[in-house]
C-alpha cells in the first residue's frame, strides 16, 4: 500500500504520465477521468471535479458537481499499456465541494459497514470472491455473437478447453496488479470459465473483483472475443454466479452471520440479482432458490464447505452483474443483525433442492419486480441506504 507522498514519487520516479481516476455508479459499473500526471498534486489536495447529474442515480443538473479524491493505497499499474509513459489506475472517494463524503459513494458505504461491525461486534469479516463468466465469438463486424469460444465442460483441458491461455494471461495480469489468484478452470457451460482470488477485507475485496472483471473483459477483447458475465448468456446452459465466501475473525459467530444473511435473503436478493436475466438463473443449474442452508450442499443458498482451515460461508445466490461494494455492504449489516441479536440460522439442509419441490422452505423472490418491491418495502434497507 502506497501513501500519498509514496505516489507522488513513484509517478515520477516510474515515468508515469497519466493516471486514471476510477469510481462507480450504483449499477456497479466502472467510470474513469484520466488526468496527466501533473495534475496528480491538485487530485490529492483538492479533488478532480465531474458532473454528477451525467451518472445515472447521482445528482440533478441544478446542483451536479461532486470531486474524486484519489486513493493512495489503490495505485497499480495497468501492465497491458505501454511501459513508456506508463498508465496507473487509483480508485477514489467521491466527496461535495465541502468535503463531505458522498452518501451514494458505494466504496463509502462499504467502509461504514466495516467500521460498525468492528465498533458494534468486534469483528471483522473476510470476502473471497468466486466470477463465473462466458467466452463467446465475434461476428464479422466484431460484435458479440452467442456461439461459445468452445464446447469443453467441467474442468476439461485443452484442446477442448480453448480458454486455458486466456485464464493463463489473466491470472498473470492480475498478479501484476496486487490481486493473488488461487485457481482457474473451465466450468460447465460452453466457453464458460471461472477463476477465483484470494479472500481479503470486504473493501479490497471489492475493488479486486472490479479489477478482475475489467482485467477479463480487456484480455478477452485483445484475443478477439467477448467476455460476458450475465447471470443467464444460454437458456439451456449453465448460469454464472458470483460465489461469495465469507469468513469471521471470530469464527465462533459464523451461525449467528449465517442466521442474519437468511433472515434478510428475500430484501438482499434485489441487489445481488440486479437484473431481469438474473431471475432466469436461480433455481437452475446449481443455483439456488430456496433460503436456506446446508453443510457441503450446492442446491442450498448458503454452502458450508468442509474446510481444514478457517470455518466460512459460501452465499451462492448471487451473480456477477450486481454491485460488489453493495452486495458486501448489505452482507455485512445483515451479519451485524445476527450477532448483535444471537440469531440462530434453522436446522441445516441436506437433501438435494434441485430435485424435490419443498414447499416447507421458502424462496427467493423470482423476478426483478417482486425483488423490488420487497426491498422498497423493507426496513432493513431504508436503515442501511436512506431513503
Amino acid at each position: 500500500m502506497y501513501t500519498q507522498e509514496e505516489v507522488l514519487t513513484f509517478v515520477r520516479e516510474e515515468d508515469v504520465k497519466f493516471i486514471r481516476l476510477a469510481f462507480f455508479d450504483l449499477h456497479g459499473k466502472q467510470k474513469n477521468i484520466s488526468i496527466m500526471a501533473d495534475q496528480l498534486s491538485r487530485a490529492f489536495e483538492l479533488g478532480i471535479s465531474f458532473d454528477a447529474s451525467a451518472i445515472d442515480g447521482f445528482e440533478t443538473p441544478n446542483k451536479s458537481d461532486l470531486f474524486l479524491h484519489p486513493d493512495p493505497t489503490t495505485l497499480s499499474v495497468l501492465p497491458w499499456r505501454p511501459n513508456t509513459g506508463k498508465v496507473c489506475r487509483m480508485f477514489c472517494n467521491i466527496k461535495y465541494p465541502d468535503g463531505t463524503p458522498y452518501e451514494k459513494d458505494c466504496r463509502n458505504m462499504l467502509k461504514k459497514a466495516m467500521k460498525q461491525a468492528r465498533d458494534e461486534c468486534n469483528i471483522t469479516l473476510s470476502f473471497g470472491p468466486e466470477v463465473e463468466f462466458y467466452l463467446f465469438k465475434l461476428d464479422q463486424n466484431g460484435e458479440p455473437t452467442k456461439i461459445p469460444f468452445d464446447n469443453a465442460g467441467y474442468m476439461d483441458i485443452a484442446p477442448e478447453d480453448k480458454g486455458e491461455n486466456i485464464r493463463r494471461d489473466i491470472c498473470f495480469t492480475l498478479e501484476q496488479m496486487g490481486i493473488i489468484p488461487e485457481a482457474s478452470h473451465h466450468e460447465e457451460g460452453p466457453g464458460q470459465n471461472e477463476i477465483d482470488f484470494h479472500y481479503s477485507d470486504a473493501l479490497t475485496a471489492a475493488d479486486n473483483t472490479a479489477t478482475f472483471k475489467w482485467i477479463v473483459r480487456t484480455k478477452a477483447a485483445s484475443n478477439g472475443i467477448f467476455a460476458d458475465f450475465s447471470p443467464k448468456p444460454l437458456e439451456n446452459e449453465a448460469g454464472s454466479g458470483f460465489h461469495i465466501n465469507v469468513s469471521s475473525s471470530d469464527q465462533s459467530k459464523i451461525p449467528n452471520i449465517i442466521a442474519g444473511i437468511l433472515k434478510h435473503a428475500e430484501e438482499l436478493t434485489y441487489y445481488l440479482n440486479s437484473t431481469e436475466n438474473s431471475y432466469n438463473r436461480l433455481g437452475e443449474c446449481k443455483a439456488p432458490k430456496y433460503i436456506c442452508w446446508g453443510n457441503q450442499n450446492r442446491s442450498t443458498m448458503i454452502r458450508v464447505p468442509a474446510t481444514k482451515k478457517t470455518a466460512r460461508l459460501e452465499l451462492r445466490s448471487a451473480d456477477p452483474e450486481c454491485n460488489p461494494y453493495l452486495a458486501f455492504t448489505l452482507i455485512i449489516y445483515a451479519a451485524i443483525d445476527g450477532i448483535k441479536n444471537n440469531l440462530i440460522p434453522p436446522a441445516a439442509v441436506e437433501e438435494n433442492l434441485f430435485d424435490s419441490n419443498n414447499s416447507n422452505i421458502a424462496v427467493l423472490p423470482d423476478t426483478l419486480d417482486c425483488a423490488k418491491k420487497i426491498a422498497e418495502e423493507s426496513d432493513f434497507i431504508k436503515m442501511v441506504f436512506g431513503k
